[in-house]
């Protein structure tokens, strides 16, 4: 299962490559986990120099959520909850790395949890998150990708 979408769409805004305020995140699976570095922008600051609360949330729902390719039967999830423990301010300017892992797979139900560290120090914890991930139906994928064939595809080809 890709774990980047490459179709036309790609207006997300923690990962789509064709929305300007995107944090343009790109995936990658690194010793059974899910990896993802990133640098904010300057528009994503809160107090001068610290990267918004509501952005770091961004990137930790975006990479828990795609512990669900880990699952023995991956599919695509959406958010049931997200609980987040921010330990430390995070600072603009140096490269982030979110790290996820899948803890469980219940039913339609994803469980993962994950840390978002600097890139070059990842003992240098900032935030840390659990979650839980519903699988998307049928229905949902009808609903929200009616318009975009090519992203539909992109879903359900990653379930094979």
């Amino acid at each position: 299962m890709d774990l980047n979408d490459t179709t036309d769409y790609q207006r997300c805004f923690a990962c789509g490559q064709n929305n300007p305020s995107s944090l343009k995140m790109t995936f990658r699976t690194e010793d059974n986990t899910v990896v993802c570095d990133f640098r904010p922008r300057e528009e994503h600051q809160g107090f001068p120099g610290v990267i918004h609360g509501g952005i770091i949330a961004t990137a930790l729902d975006e990479a828990l959520n795609r512990a669900s390719v880990l699952a023995e039967k991956a599919t695509w999830t959406m958010t049931g909850r997200l609980d987040i423990r921010y330990r430390r301010y995070v600072p603009y300017g140096p490269l982030l790395r979110v790290r996820s892992t899948l803890v469980s797979q219940r039913r339609r139900m994803v469980q993962a949890s994950g840390k978002l560290t600097l890139a070059e120090d990842e003992s240098v914890v900032l935030a840390e998150a659990q979650g839980t991930f519903m699988a998307l139906t049928p229905e949902i994928l009808d609903t929200v990708m009616q318009d975009y064939p090519g992203m539909r595809a992109f879903f359900e080809d990653g379930e094979k």
